[in-house]
């Protein structure tokens, strides 16, 4: 995250101030505490939830909380059949949800049209430079920028960008840049303001370049990505289906920032997670073990048998190919090697790479404890030679090689494959299996017993407790094994079991960021646009979307959300919430509290208000008096008033990607100014009323930070 940006978040006055971290050590304290096991359960063996206990519970744990209103439809449909509607998310209209979405037009394309009309722009300069299409003045302003600070200039701006989800690569820069500057007319290095007025100058002739061409910048697509799930989290009918698309995202993890992931993703979340979140297991480990994505994070895509002959492989392809044959041959002649000039460096030879066996049967599907070995890591990893990806950085795809559509796609070579016995987990898997080997593997594997109890135990951990008795998890994973691996029969045995209605487990689960921002929304009936402001509080409470680099996702208990810094992050974007200094979020106090001189305020009705719309009525009397005493506080010190917020700083725009139009596809110098600019203004010291501070507070309660 940009520090800067970081560092200009909400200006709170010293009386506010001293709410937060009231608050914020109740919180702490609160949230620290035990929730089951031993300590509650005397208690919990003589008591039940009650009927508005249970609907919060179902709403907070199938869906992303409640939404005004969402409790009394629950009461009067009946959780049974609401558990039941949620199963079948294919037979719920969500047809209002799906209109939201309607302007993310990158999420309706196949990879291959991504690779074409995203294009990374290093890629696609370098491209241009090979085909002498390069226009004059982009070429002068490349040359330019081939400084001593061209590599580090390179190398920086290749970081993610955190504040944006992502950021450009700096085009025509040099891995090794040379240590003269070979263009006279180039800024002197010795003046960084002539270098850094260069490098704006470049970043915005690209920026014109694509506009011009109808191009636009990838990283807007991850931003429309990452739009979609927050809207889909905040608006969909089919709560359940978000929720395990959340869940299974999050098993089935692909880092965004490394290479052509960042296009492949939408594919993945859009025909391989969501299609298969409710169905047969086998069939979405499949269908992720074929995903472009995957193979290309997890590296399988270049897996290939020692004993695959390169040679004949090259000569078939040529011979299948003869005009990209001709078109190669035509290119090496153009590009002699000059005398004097350092010959290309060798290219690594390729062979097994087992890192998605690894990561299959450790994080997939068995569990570190599975009952594998080493060898088996090994003869699984033969099993994937050849499961690769068509062009998979779209090179082909821009020179006309490759049909239309396939740029991106998964598809076997056999020549890749090593075709020979192999023994995984003792089964047999005879010799000429060609891709029947992967298949055969995905079967053995998710009909294994312990990836039974792995799933089992994952899916108790989301909806049930964060450490899952064993009694819970071998009823789950004998559901499993009873069903084939059926997802929604599965669940029914979590939804049904005594643990899960248990009331030592109502609200003892942490919500994790995207979970808290999300049901917050909903809570107060809010509006959103999905736009990257949301996206970033999400990110400085600590879930950037797609942006965590380990394979094993994000963590799944609270250990990794409870701390000091996490849990300040997350009252003050309550405060920016209930205040409308979200640009492309609002919500509307005045439908739940009537706007009142703080000095007439009741403040006691108005936390049982917020408290009733919030949490269901549900607050303990320990933090409404907790509450109230903050807030009289408050009341002693009305130091600092501030200045009026920003009448627009929350407002909607009627398109779902209006929002991101300049930031997304300026470059990334300007987008990140831009952005600063948008949140400081936004964040300038605006006066917060008394019932915004409840709302605020009561969002920051232990009660609504858990689940």
């Amino acid at each position: 995250m940009n520090n800067s940006i970081s560092r200009q978040s909400i200006s709170i006055s010293s009386s506010l101030r001293r709410i937060v971290a009231s608050a914020l050590a109740c919180a702490l304290v609160a949230l620290s505490l035990p929730t089951s096991g031993a300590q509650t359960h005397a208690v919990a063996k003589s008591q039940k939830m009650s009927g508005e206990q249970r609907i919060s519970h179902v709403l907070n744990r199938l869906a992303f909380g409640a939404r005004p209103g969402d409790a009394e439809r629950v009461a009067k449909l009946g959780v049974e059949k609401y558990i039941e509607e949620q199963l079948h998310p294919e037979l719920i209209n969500d047809a209002a949800a799906e209109a939201r979405l309607s302007n993310l037009e990158a999420l309706k394309l196949s990879t291959g049209e991504l690779l074409a009309k995203y294009p990374q722009p290093n890629f696609l300069l370098k491209r241009m430079q090979r085909e002498g299409k390069l226009p004059a003045d982009l070429a002068d302003l490349r040359d330019n920028r081939k400084t001593p600070d061209a590599a580090k200039d390179n190398a920086a701006m290749k970081q993610p960008d955190a504040s944006m989800t992502g950021a450009m690569s700096a085009p025509g820069a040099t891995a090794n840049a040379p240590n003269v500057n070979p263009n006279p007319n180039a800024p002197n290095p010795a003046n960084p303001a002539a270098i850094d007025l260069n490098r704006a100058e470049y970043r915005q002739a690209v920026a014109d370049y694509y506009r011009e061409n109808g191009l636009m910048m990838p990283q807007r697509v991850t931003a429309e990505l990452q739009a979609s799930r927050i809207m889909r989290a905040v608006y969909s009918e089919r709560q359940l289906q978000e929720v395990l698309v959340d869940f299974w995202s999050n098993l089935f993890y692909v880092f965004e920032p490394k290479g052509a992931d960042r296009l492949m993703l939408v594919a993945f979340y859009r025909d391989v997670i969501r299609p298969h979140t409710l169905g047969k297991f086998k069939d979405l480990l499949v269908a992720t073990a074929q995903s472009p994505a995957m193979l290309f994070y997890l590296d399988n895509f270049q897996s290939v048998s020692p004993n695959a002959q390169q040679n004949q492989r090259r000569a078939a392809q040529f011979n299948q190919r003869p005009l990209l044959n001709a078109v190669l041959g035509a290119r090496r002649d153009r590009m002699p090697q000059q005398p004097g000039q350092m010959p290309p460096p060798q290219r690594a030879k390729r062979g097994i790479n087992e890192n998605y066996a690894r990561e299959l049967m450790e994080l997939h599907t068995l569990g570190v404890d599975g009952g594998y070995t080493q060898k088996d890591v090994q003869e699984v990893a033969r099993c994937f030679t050849g499961w690769t990806i068509m062009d998979p950085r779209g090179a082909a795809n821009y020179a006309g090689f490759v049909e239309e559509g396939r740029s991106g796609t998964f598809y076997f070579n056999p020549r890749l494959h090593d075709d020979g016995e192999k023994l995984v987990l003792g089964h047999k898997i005879p010799a000429g299996g060609g891709m029947n080997d992967g298949l055969m593997v995905l079967d053995i594997l998710a009909h294994h017993p312990s990836t039974a109890k792995f799933i089992a135990t994952k899916l108790s951990r989301k909806f049930v407790m964060d450490n899952p008795t064993p009694e819970l998890v071998n009823r789950v994973a004998a559901a499993y094994l009873k069903s084939d691996g059926d997802i929604r029969e599965t669940l029914r045995a979590v939804f049904t079991s005594p643990e899960f209605n248990a009331p030592e487990n109502y609200r003892a689960k942490i919500k994790t960021p995207f979970e808290l921002a999300v049901s917050a929304v909903r809570a107060l009936g809010g509006e959103t646009n999905g736009a990257p402001p949301i996206h970033q509080w999400i990110a400085r409470m600590g879930e950037p979307l797609y942006q965590y680099q380990a394979p094993t996702g994000y963590p799944d208990t609270a250990e990794q959300w409870v701390n000091t810094g996490a849990l300040l992050e997350r009252i003050n974007f309550a405060l920016a919430l209930v205040s409308n200094r979200i640009p492309g979020t609002r919500v509307d106090l005045a439908r739940f509290a009537a706007a009142t001189p703080n000095s007439a305020l009741d403040k006691s009705r108005v936390i049982d208000q917020f408290a009733s719309v919030i949490l269901q009525g549900d607050i303990s009397p320990r933090t409404k008096a907790s509450l109230l005493k903050q807030l009289d506080e408050a009341a002693a010190n009305p130091t600092a008033a501030m200045m009026p917020a920003p009448a627009n700083a929350g407002a909607m725009t009627t398109n779902a990607s209006a929002d991101m139009n300049a930031g997304v596809d300026a470059p990334p110098g300007a987008r990140r100014g831009a952005l600063q600019r948008a949140q400081v203004a936004a964040n300038n010291n605006a006066p917060v009323s008394d019932v915004a501070r409840i709302a605020a507070l009561i969002l920051g309660s232990p009660e609504f930070q858990r689940q």
